[in-house]
């Protein structure tokens, strides 16, 4: 029962409420957000060995010679690190629940039909974003890895990584790319808000891929040229899709007057 009344939304209001209750309602929802983020941290903890094979893998599918010649060099490096690999698994365990919650707060400002789509775009930026962890896991990951040790032993150095630099790469790789696949959920808000169009879409698409590629040089955590590419590429993919998914989702009016 008590688990009901956490997981409840509140019914929309017909009156105005004190700026007060609404800090109220602002600060629950921190507490019970910030609460499920460290559950969830905490659990993930627990199978930091997990996690860390899961890290190293994509340099053992490469050469499982390299993954053992990672070194330690900081005293502490097997407890910081283990908790930056809980902190990242904690928030992907618990989005889903932290989504939750932030719609139980803006639940009650939003009208009838932004009601029944919340849920549906809160899965799809979910998927959006899994995907893109999942793209660069298996598809972008190993290739950078290989390319970065090569490219040390063309210039007649011996790549010695760190398990810290590793896996802080590793990590802010795998992030970047599912911050990045969320484009299409920004775009089609813009497009339903009214501010874009498909139109708009196509006739900006040179300006577009300035931009995405802009926009990768500053995401990417290594400023090299195929990691840039690697990135920019599949952001110019998702571009095209926005541009059919906003013909799906806007207004008919707009589509008529185009």
């Amino acid at each position: 029962m008590e688990l009901k009344k956490i997981f409840a939304f509140r019914e929309q209001e017909d009156e105005a409420r004190p700026f007060m209750d609404h800090l109220g309602d602002l600060r629950v929802m921190i507490i019970r957000m910030a609460v499920t983020l460290m559950v969830a941290m905490v659990g993930s903890f627990f199978f930091r060995d997990l996690l860390a094979a899961i890290i190293q893998k994509p340099l053992i599918a490469v050469d499982p010679v390299r993954a053992n010649s990672l070194q330690s060099l900081g005293v502490a490096d097997s407890m910081t690190i283990s908790l930056e690999l809980s902190f990242y698994a904690g928030v992907i365990l618990s989005f889903p629940i932290l989504l939750l919650f932030l719609a139980q707060f803006l639940f009650p400002a939003l009208k009838p039909t932004e009601r029944k789509i919340l849920l549906p775009v809160s899965a799809f930026g979910l998927l959006l974003f899994l995907s893109g962890i999942l793209f660069a896991y298996f598809v972008v990951l190993p290739g950078t890895l290989d390319f970065f040790f090569k490219d040390a032993k063309s210039m007649h150095w011996t790549p010695t990584w760190t398990v810290r630099e590793y896996y802080s790469f590793t990590t802010q790789f795998l992030v970047a790319f599912g911050v990045a696949f969320e484009m299409p959920m920004v775009v089609l808000a813009l497009v339903k808000i009214g501010l874009l169009t498909s139109e708009k879409l196509r006739k900006a698409r040179s300006i577009a891929i300035v931009a995405i590629f802009t926009a990768a040089a500053f995401i990417t955590p290594s400023p090299d040229l195929v990691t840039y590419l690697l990135m920019g590429g599949p952001m110019v993919v998702l571009y095209e899709a926005c541009i059919w998914l906003a013909r799906w989702v806007e207004p008919k009016s707009a589509i008529v007057a185009e």
